[in-house]
């Protein structure tokens, strides 16, 4: 019986767990949405809701905390800049998950996973400016 553990395993060890909701959480800050499994998306939803709370708090300790769970201070400084702000007013539900048919590959339950009040240009943003960036540093570097 497995009264008592919350969370599904996904076939990973612990490391490999965090790290992949690390990486899905920084996806889904930097994009404000993106498209993954159906169980995925329901076991990152409390994770990243409560990296937004955090960021509502907004004191350098919580920063500290956020850091230390995703690794990643340019999506840290986003969180606390742009996003946390947003939902100032709001208590919880951050994110909303929409079931998004099957993979075609395995017949996967896939779901897009986003923030509620999104910004629907940030889609690509950070991919953008990063081959911008790189497009500077070649110009410069010839």
């Amino acid at each position: 019986m497995r009264h008592g553990f919350k969370g599904r395993r996904f076939a990973r060890s612990v490391s490999h767990r965090k790290a992949m909701f690390a990486n899905l959480a920084v996806s889904l800050i930097e994009h404000e949405q993106i498209v993954t499994t159906l169980p995925k998306a329901k076991d990152l939803r409390p994770i990243v809701e409560k990296l937004v709370t955090l960021g509502k708090r907004g004191d350098l300790h919580a920063r500290r905390q956020v850091i230390a769970q995703i690794g990643n201070e340019s999506v840290v400084k986003r969180l606390f800049e742009t996003i946390a702000p947003r939902y100032a007013s709001r208590n919880g539900g951050y994110l909303r998950i929409m079931k998004a048919g099957f993979r075609k590959g395995d017949n996967a339950p896939l779901a897009v996973i986003e923030f509620v009040d999104r910004d629907t240009s940030a889609k690509g943003a950070g991919d953008r400016a990063r081959i911008e960036a790189e497009g500077n540093a070649e110009a410069e570097a010839a």
